[in-house]
């Protein structure tokens, strides 16, 4: 009952998690002009890596906004940077913003930074303004993977795609390409004094009245629970450590038989397809990851820990491909989505690898110990019987005391005769009278 109950629970989480990834569209901050009375100014808060959840809280913000009820949107950014296919996306929705007429001015905090993919959102706006203490750039991309010629025809692109961007806003057109070509970044004053920037403010509410827009109501916009979804699963690392595990979780239930760890196999498999394809991942890290499952599934055969370890580093190879440029629209990262922190996850992976191939050992060992206990390790040792039992007859033999029925398959026997068992069929031994010469 408890088993069924997990199952359906199981099986219910991956129906949400395909609803939520289908039908997604729907968000908090869609409907804005529902909650508006009068003209308004909307503040988007920008503190997270850019990625398909960004993106899509900037598309259910700006998309369906018109100036009849917004004044302008204010991006209140601090953010390391991200997927540039999701910033590329951003972009566009602030070029659509602007072209109704609504003005869109980027904010980076004191302290605060418009790092990497985030420079490019900050270059689209009307209007940059950042606090002290806080910085623009580096902005080179990462091809994860890619030959030098896949890196420089992205960064070539992304020169231009910065350069025409400054001009379009009227400022320092060569520093913007800079941030790029040479992975540059710009303190506050010296993007300020190369006009690199519009101006600089030391919070929020003094951009807000610096620009006389403190007479607006203010529409704040955060990440939705469905835009934090679609973060968590767009991280290339996350996705194929799931798929890791629901590999190594069905591979696991060989053993076990509990039907529990192959439907959270399953579950784990299906959350890191969904975030493979949110990255739009490339085909080369899931042919890896299918090469890591054949691997593994094959120590079921083998059974000397070569195979399962030979299939996480494989694994290993495949996660980090999922990021790479091949067979993929994803341009690349800014900045690499991968770190110590990806090559502390691989050792772990590793060493769990190590410590699942001692189990494995320890539950093989434990089923070959089953032959040696119950009725399989009377066979071939010597009772008494305790009458006399004529061939292919039954009767009784005692073995250490204990007295067991048995089945004749030899010569008569006559009671207190040596003999020996020979088999068991289900409670009763098989025997026959022992040779003594």
């Amino acid at each position: 009952m408890k088993k069924h109950f997990i199952l359906k629970i199981l099986i219910l989480l991956t129906i949400l998690s395909f609803i939520m990834v289908s039908y997604g569209n729907y968000n908090s901050n869609s409907n804005i002009s529902n909650n508006v009375s009068s003209k308004s100014i909307v503040v988007i808060n920008l503190t997270e890596e850019i990625d398909p959840g960004s993106s899509n809280m900037f598309r259910t913000t700006l998309e369906n906004i018109n100036s009849s009820y917004i004044k302008a949107v204010i991006i209140n950014m601090n953010t390391p940077g991200g997927i540039l296919e999701n910033m590329l996306s951003m972009v566009n929705f602030i070029n659509e913003t602007e072209a109704k007429g609504i003005n869109v001015y980027t904010y980076v905090p004191e302290d605060g930074m418009a790092a990497s993919a985030g420079s490019y959102v900050a270059m689209a706006s009307t209007g940059i303004y950042m606090g002290s203490g806080s910085f623009i750039g580096p902005s080179t991309p990462i091809v994860v993977g890619g030959t030098s010629l896949e890196e420089n025809h992205t960064k070539n692109a992304m020169v231009s795609l910065m350069e025409s961007m400054a001009t379009a806003h009227n400022r320092n057109e060569t520093a913007a390409g800079i941030m790029v070509e040479n992975n540059t970044a710009y303190t506050e004053s010296q993007a300020l004094k190369i006009n690199l920037i519009n101006g600089n403010y030391n919070s929020l509410n003094s951009l807000i009245n610096g620009k006389n827009l403190s007479v607006y109501k203010i529409i704040y916009v955060n990440e939705s629970g469905y835009d934090q979804f679609l973060s968590f699963l767009s991280n290339p690392t996350v996705d194929g450590i799931f798929i890791l595990i629901g590999i190594v979780a069905i591979f696991l239930d060989l053993y076990h038989g509990t039907v529990i760890l192959s439907v959270i196999g399953v579950v784990m498999i299906v959350l890191g397809l969904l975030g493979a394809e949110l990255i739009d991942a490339s085909i080369v890290g899931l042919i890896f990851l299918l090469f890591a499952a054949i691997l593994i599934f094959l120590e079921f055969k083998t059974q000397h820990g070569i195979a399962l370890l030979a299939g996480l580093i494989t694994g290993i190879i495949g996660i980090y491909f999922l990021a790479s440029s091949y067979y993929t629209s994803n341009p690349g990262y800014s900045p690499s989505p991968f770190g110590l922190d990806f090559y502390i996850t691989a050792m772990l992976i590793v060493i769990l690898g190590v410590i699942l191939i001692l189990y494995i050992r320890k539950i093989i060992k434990s089923y070959r110990r089953k032959i040696f206990t119950g009725t399989e390790s009377l066979i071939g040792t010597d009772g008494i019987a305790t009458n006399n039992i004529p061939k292919n007859g039954k009767g009784f033999v005692s073995l250490d005391g204990v007295q067991w029925e048995a089945i004749n398959n030899g010569d008569d026997i006559n009671a207190n005769d040596i003999i020996t068992i020979i088999g068991r069929n289900g409670l009763k031994l098989i025997v026959k009278k022992k040779d003594i010469k």
